[in-house]
């Protein structure tokens, strides 16, 4: 499926996904290729990516790549729109943090 996540000032990544795993209303929530149609509003909370892409060089301090997975800090949720194997997030603004700030295990994913 192809992933665009996006904020009012810039296009944040867009690539090819295995899966996205999101911080709902109701709790995380995972959608893989071929997922029905979705639309849902996110919490605060870190949204886990499942991709063998690279990141945008200007953007790479908004991601923390684990392996094959990067993860994505919702200071404030968004919306969440998925159709025909396209989703699109939409975020209201960024958390710019340093790779020393990265903590994993405190993300409970």
């Amino acid at each position: 499926m192809f992933l665009e996540i996006v904020s009012p000032d810039a296009q944040l990544f867009e690539g090819k996904v295995d899966s996205i795993t999101a911080p709902g209303e109701t709790g995380f929530f995972q959608v893989l290729n071929n997922h029905a149609p979705i639309v849902s509003t996110l919490v605060k909370g870190k949204i886990k990516i499942d991709s063998n892409e690279s990141l945008n060089k200007d953007f790479g301090l908004i991601f923390e790549k684990v392996g094959n997975s990067f993860y994505f800090n919702l200071p404030n949720g968004g919306t969440f729109q998925m159709n025909n194997n396209r989703v699109i997030i939409f975020v209201d603004w960024i958390f710019l943090v340093s790779p020393n700030q990265h903590n994993l295990s405190s993300w409970n994913l």
